[in-house]
């Protein structure tokens, strides 16, 4: 992983769903086995066309929810499975995972922070969940970062690089002054161009050693 100095960092931006929480790939995991499909297919619907299918146009509230049910609904069966939007949307939100959080509220002591997130607008708030206890318990999470920077609200959504510009604007840093996590490589390489420090994340464990090397910070 390339090093600079830690001096140089100003700020700390995260990826949400899948950085602080499971991934929703697991659930979408399941649903397919529910309903018969292939393993990855709704990532594979997701990829075809990624700035301008249905998902993009819902994370970017060009379209509402009910219009999003039709037009993934289309496109899956036009991939040999038909999927309802609704039910997609329905398993999206995750489980916290605690020791990100408390990861966060480390990095909060030294760095401004900030939650770039796709999302759209269903369930309760950022987190999309239908389970108040969880969106309540999302709702402090994201009390803790200094911007939230959310697609549905913004218009625009990762990987453009107009997102990530936007949060660093509100931070007051530059782009080569922050860390960005995100689980999904697409959403990172735009970053990278942008100067920033990026970091994949594969996992809980591994993503919080990798920012303790590039912060210098000790997360045990």
């Amino acid at each position: 992983m390339p090093t600079f100095d830690n001096e140089d960092i100003r700020a700390i931006l995260w990826d949400f769903g899948g950085v602080f929480t499971s991934s929703p790939f697991d659930a979408f995991n399941i649903l397919e086995k529910q309903l018969g499909a292939p393993l990855d297919f709704i990532r594979g619907v997701n990829a075809v066309n990624p700035t301008e299918n249905a998902w993009a146009k819902f994370e970017s509230s060009a379209v509402s929810l009910e219009e999003f049910d039709e037009l993934f609904a289309a496109e899956s069966e036009q991939m040999g499975h038909r999927i309802n939007g609704k039910d997609v949307v329905a398993v999206l939100s995750g489980n916290l995972r605690p020791r990100m959080v408390e990861t966060l509220k480390r990095c909060k002591a030294h760095y401004r922070v900030a939650c770039i997130t796709n999302n759209v607008k269903a369930g309760h708030g950022p987190s999309m969940t239908r389970d108040p206890a969880k969106a309540n318990a999302v709702a402090e999470v994201m009390q803790l970062f200094d911007q939230v920077i959310e697609s549905s609200i913004e218009g625009i959504r990762k990987p453009n690089p107009k997102i990530y510009l936007i949060a660093c604007e509100r931070l007051g840093v530059q782009p080569e002054n922050a860390i960005f996590l995100d689980d999904l490589g697409i959403n990172l390489k735009p970053a990278r161009e942008l100067g920033m420090q990026t970091i994949k994340v594969l996992s809980e464990a591994q993503a919080i050693e990798d920012l303790g090397k590039l912060t210098g910070l000790d997360f045990d």
